[in-house]
């Protein structure tokens, strides 16, 4: 049986964004982020990281110090008794193309396909455009959290994501309420 997923923007939502994050001794939890993931935990719903990383593209930090950067975030959230199901994330530079790199849904349909997701359960929480673009994309409702860049790309954002919250806290609360519901598919995009 296919199970729900949260995708979730890594920087900005998760961790304070630094802007290229490249140096896993600069990894900072926003407050709430790891509770926030825990309640997605105990709720049975997967916690999938999708990032654009466009820095290794750049050439501004390797593949090798990306997986640090992971390991240090998953060792942060470990600590606060919370765990992500997945991590993925685009290597490449806006100007490449890909089919990975959001709003594109490469990444969510290669986890959904490796976790066994059922995408129509599923939603999509981040602080960007890029973020509720992906939902857009993917025809699931999205939740924009006004950390990171969210209080930034909130008024260019059109239509608005389903639900705004302050943090990561509120959104997995919605997120939580919704996937129980059954009630994950955008407004008149999937039924």
């Amino acid at each position: 049986m296919k199970t729900a997923a949260v995708f979730l923007d890594r920087d900005g939502t998760i961790n304070v964004d630094t802007g290229y994050l490249g140096d896993p001794a600069d990894v900072a939890l926003i407050d709430g982020a790891a509770e926030a993931v825990a309640a997605l935990n105990r709720a049975g719903i997967k916690a999938i990281v999708i990032s654009n990383q466009s820095g290794v593209g750049r050439g501004f930090f390797t593949d090798a110090d990306a997986a640090r950067v992971t390991e240090r975030l998953v060792e942060l959230l470990a600590q606060a008794g919370a765990r992500l199901d997945g991590m993925y994330y685009c290597p490449h530079r806006p100007d490449e193309d890909c089919r990975c790199r959001k709003p594109r849904t490469g990444l969510v349909e290669a986890a959904a396909a490796e976790h066994g997701i059922d995408l129509e359960r599923s939603c999509v929480i981040g602080d960007k455009a890029s973020d509720i673009g992906l939902a857009r994309n993917l025809g699931i409702n999205s939740a924009l959290v006004l950390t990171g860049n969210g209080r930034a790309d909130l008024p260019r954002i059109s239509p608005p994501p389903e639900f705004v919250a302050n943090d990561l806290r509120e959104a997995a609360g919605w997120a939580i309420k919704t996937v129980m519901r059954g009630k994950t598919a955008a407004r008149g995009l999937k039924s």
